[in-house]
């Protein structure tokens, strides 16, 4: 199953610039996914991360990582959908994380995330992050579903 940017925002509540996932290439619901970023100079964190050196903050690509978690983990499943607005889905832990390589305008970012366990309050993957084939970085990932109150 791929997606393309429309029906992302279709699914996640994230907007710009916050949105970091642009194309699904692959996705098995409540299983796994493999996702793209493009990173271009046009990001507002290069501004100041750093000038005259621009390189992707590690925690954009854990919060990426995340968003592509989101796609699969309750594709199909509308009573715990992430833009439906009566429910959030927070990133709650971040277990081993590594950053091998610098992420840089012009690439582009393979984010591949596997579901460990997937429930109706917790979820947890196994993340990667590669550039040109080569893992720039991965993660255990947590994220927790709640629902939120209308007021």
């Amino acid at each position: 199953m791929e997606l393309d940017i429309k029906q992302i925002m279709a699914r996640l509540p994230h907007r710009y610039p916050m949105l970091l996932v642009d194309r699904v290439l692959e996705m098995t619901p409540g299983k796994s996914i493999v996702a793209i970023k493009n990173v271009t100079l046009n990001e507002p964190f290069f501004n100041g991360h750093f000038p005259g050196n621009p390189v992707m903050p590690g925690v954009y690509i854990i919060e990426a990582l995340a968003q592509a978690a989101a796609l699969f983990s309750f594709e199909g499943n509308t009573e715990l959908n992430p833009a439906d607005k009566r429910v959030a889905y927070y990133l709650v832990g971040v277990d081993g994380a590594r950053f091998r390589k610098p992420v840089v305008p012009g690439d582009q970012l393979r984010l591949e995330v596997d579901a460990d366990r997937i429930s109706r309050v917790m979820c947890k993957y196994t993340a990667k992050a590669t550039v040109d084939g080569e893992v720039v970085a991965e993660a255990k990932i947590m994220c927790a579903i709640r629902v939120v109150e209308e007021s």
